[in-house]
Order: C-alpha cells, then sequence, then structure tokens
C-alpha cells in the first residue's frame, strides 16, 4: 500500500530482516532463464491457482539472479518490453531504498497512466519522484494535525460498532459489501470531510471503475473499462474540487480544510492535486484494507487454532495476527521502478530505462526471511513484511492507519460474534496488481436478546 493515505508520525517504524552478510565481490552475470512454463508477463499466470503460482515464485527465488521477462506488444506502434522480476526479500528492500536509481515515473502500474490522463486528473504521488513527491508528501503529513489523528482514531472505533450492530440486525450474506469494504471507506470520507449525503455517489463511482478489474475481461469489458473508470474518476474529482472550492471559503476541522490551506512552499494542495490525492484514497487507502479484511476473516476460519491463540489473548496476539494477515495475504502484489541509470544488483547488472517488478507477495514469502513461509502463525517474530513497501520515500503513509482499522474491527467482532467465520472460500478477482476479494460468504450465531 506504499503512499496510501497517513502522516509519517502515525506508524511505528516496521523491523527489516538485516541484509544477508556480503560474501565479497562477484561476477555480474546476466539475468536468469525463467524455468519453463513460467512467464509473468502473460495475464494466464495470473489466473493460476494460488499455490501454483506459490510454487512458480519458490522456484524463481531459488535462481541465481532476477528473470528478464518479455511482454506483448499493446499496440501496433508499441514495440516489445519487459522487466527483470524482483523475487527476493532484499532485492525488493533495496530497489524501494534507493529512488536515485529505481524511480517511480513514469508509472508503477500497467499499463503506465497516459501523458493525457495525467494532464487531465493531475499526477498521483504514487507515480511520483522527489523533488515533487517530496513537497506533496510534506504537505500531506503536515495537514495530519494531533486533533485530526485522535479524532480518526476515535472514528474507526464508533465506525466498526456501528457496523457490527448493522451485521447484527441485518445478517447479511457477503462479509465484503457489508463489512470489509464499509470501514475503511467510511474513516477515509469521515476524515476528508465527505459529508453523508454525498458518499453514497462516491461509492458508485468506485464500483464503476473497479468492477471489470482483473486480468481476465470479456471483449465488450475491455471496450467499456476505459471510457467508463474515466468517467467515474472524473465524477469523483469533479466533486472533491467542488468541496475544496467550499472548505478555502469555510474551512472545517477535517482533512479537506487542512489540505487546501496548507502553507508549505507558500502553498496548499490544487484541485487538480486534491482530486488525485483523494482517488489514491479509495484506491489505496479502500481496496487494500477491504482486501486484508475479508483475507484476515478467511485466514482465521481456515486456522482455527491461530482464532483461538488470537481469542484466548487479544491484547497479546492481535498485532501480530495483523501482520501475519498482511503478509500472508499481501494485498498488493506488485509496483514497478524504471531505472534512472546503469545499476548493479547483486550478480546482475541492470542499464538504464529498464523496468524491475517488484514482487512484494513473493518478498514476503521469502524462505531466507521467513522460516516455514506458507504457514500462518500470528505468534510470528519477527515479521518483515513488505505489505505497506519495502520503505524508502514511497513507504505507505497509511501503515498505521491500516493496522487500527483491521484491529478495531477485529477486536469489536469477536468480542461480539466469537464464533463468526467464513463458509466458503473467498472469490478472488485473478490480477497481476492486487489480492482483491470479490466476495466472501460467512455467518454468525446471533448474540442472544437481553
Amino acid at each position: 500500500m506504499p503512499d496510501q493515505l497517513h502522516a509519517d508520525q502515525l506508524h511505528a517504524a516496521q523491523p527489516h530482516a538485516a541484509p544477508p552478510a556480503d560474501p565479497g565481490p562477484r561476477v555480474a552475470q546476466p539475468p536468469s532463464d525463467p524455468p519453463p512454463r513460467i512467464d509473468l508477463a502473460d495475464p494466464a499466470f495470473w489466473e493460476l491457482p494460488a499455490e501454483r503460482r506459490a510454487a512458480a515464485f519458490r522456484r524463481l527465488r531459488a535462481l541465481p539472479g532476477p528473470v528478464h521477462f518479455t511482454e506483448r506488444p499493446q499496440g501496433p506502434l508499441r514495440g516489445e518490453r519487459g522487466f527483470h522480476a524482483l523475487v527476493r526479500h532484499a532485492d525488493v528492500l533495496a530497489a524501494s531504498r534507493d529512488p536515485r536509481v529505481f524511480r517511480s515515473a513514469p508509472g508503477v502500474t500497467t499499463p503506465a497512466p497516459a501523458r493525457w490522463v495525467r494532464l487531465l486528473f493531475g499526477d498521483s504521488m504514487v507515480n511520483l519522484d522527489d523533488p515533487r513527491h517530496a513537497q506533496l508528501r510534506r504537505i500531506v503529513a503536515r495537514s495530519f494535525t494531533p486533533r485530526l489523528l485522535a479524532r480518526a482514531e476515535a472514528d474507526i472505533n464508533a465506525t466498526a460498532a456501528r457496523l457490527v450492530d448493522r451485521v447484527i440486525a441485518e445478517r447479511p450474506a457477503d462479509f465484503v459489501p457489508a463489512v470489509a469494504a464499509q470501514l475503511p471507506f467510511q474513516v477515509i470520507c469521515a476524515m476528508m470531510g465527505i459529508p453523508e449525503q454525498r458518499r453514497a455517489l462516491i461509492l458508485r463511482q468506485i464500483d464503476r471503475a473497479s468492477a471489470h478489474a482483473g486480468v481476465h475481461r470479456s471483449l465488450g469489458a475491455r471496450i467499456r473499462l476505459p471510457g467508463q473508470g474515466l468517467r467515474a474518476l472524473g465524477r469523483m474529482q469533479l466533486l472533491v474540487a467542488e468541496l475544496g472550492r467550499e472548505r478555502r471559503r469555510r474551512p472545517a476541522e477535517d482533512l479537506i480544510s487542512a489540505l487546501v490551506a496548507a502553507d508549505l512552499d507558500g502553498r496548499g494542495l490544487t484541485g487538480r492535486e486534491l482530486g488525485a490525492f483523494f482517488s489514491l484514497l479509495l484506491v489505496a487507502g479502500v481496496e487494500t484494507t477491504r482486501n486484508a479484511l475479508a483475507h484476515g476473516l478467511h485466514l482465521l476460519t481456515v486456522h482455527p487454532e491461530q482464532r483461538a491463540l488470537m481469542l484466548a489473548d487479544p491484547e497479546r496476539h492481535l498485532d501480530g495476527a495483523v501482520d501475519e494477515i498482511l503478509r500472508h495475504a499481501t494485498p498488493i502484489i506488485q509496483f514497478r521502478r524504471t531505472l534512472a541509470a546503469d545499476h548493479q544488483l547483486g550478480a546482475t547488472r541492470l542499464a538504464r530505462g529498464e523496468q524491475v517488478l517488484l514482487c512484494y507477495g513473493s518478498a514476503n514469502r521469502d524462505e531466507a526471511v521467513f522460516p516455514d513461509p506458507e504457514a500462518f502463525d500470528i505468534t510470528r517474530h519477527p515479521n518483515p513484511h513488505l505489505a505497506f513497501g519495502g520503505g524508502g520515500p514511497h513507504f505507505c503513509l497509511g501503515a498505521h492507519l491500516a493496522r487500527q482499522e483491521m484491529k478495531a474491527l477485529y477486536r469489536e467482532l469477536f468480542a461480539r460474534l466469537p464464533d463468526i467465520r467464513a463458509t466458503a472460500a473467498p472469490e478472488i478477482t485473478p490480477s497481476s496488481f492486487d489480492h482483491r476479494v470479490r466476495s466472501l460468504p460467512f455467518t454468525f450465531t446471533p448474540p442472544e436478546r437481553d
């Protein structure tokens, strides 16, 4: 979840595994050849069962260096492109913490945003490099005042309680839209100062923009998606820009007011920058936390011994459970970086202009860092997972907020509905970008009425 939505002062420093001892000078090697039938550039790979993809990444981690994958041309005027897959924990850390060489522009996702889209809607912080990235990040970080942060934490707890009240009263069948999606969305809207009457409209735009996400889409969906997604994005940005103009005239105690009034380097966020930031919040802050919450309920259902351990002493084990859910589920699967200069990464020589793929999901299963990495163990310590990125300037601004939301909801759910559980495996949207849960059926025993 790099560059999501919270201030640097919110998150506690995350421990990281010490790098292995340097064995001395090494001779540069070319990229390793991929094992047969493993092609991370082929959308079909991301539709394979999870265990087959995990086995493929184990084989890639065992190779002496990063593998280069060639992507198919995306149009008649575009040549072949490709990327080096960084699948080891140490390599992802090294690339994340060297922004002078591993640059985020022109984009960290696939495909990178078109220039006209960036001009129209503004650049997301996740796609920017310093000094502009640092400037925008400072504006956002300084807008999170102690008072705003205290109100956010109180709102998280109150929202979690209201959601459990509603679950008990309405008995919904799908955990994702009823619970997992609602908590981060309502918390972010409250922080930003989005009026209650406008939230339903924004939620509809999010649903329209992500309705056909994934690697497997029909021809009709592929044709409709770009226009549909951009229209939804445009409507959201117009709404937030309007709120920004209102807050400049009549400030309130919310994040929009702080962002438009911030005085850093002589300015606050422009209307377009505010819209781009809000769009990032909705994707990074809502979607990733939503998916982590859903994966967590499923993991605690299929690992009853870990669930029992957490329920026996939540004050001791809840933090560990949240971090292990984040490691095991890894809501963001990968981001890209583009090399600004030739670079030696371990024994492999990378050239200026080439791209690397930071494979967070694979790094979080690296046997060199995580003993028995496929096991779900809430007592795992240390747990230097990369669910929030690998450090550096793009380390997730929302790390602390995401943890707070997960802890608040699980604490409320399991205290009031101790037998809540998933009744089937989550329905996953095949994707090379995020570990998206489309639906998760669940059940519980309602508490007895007084």
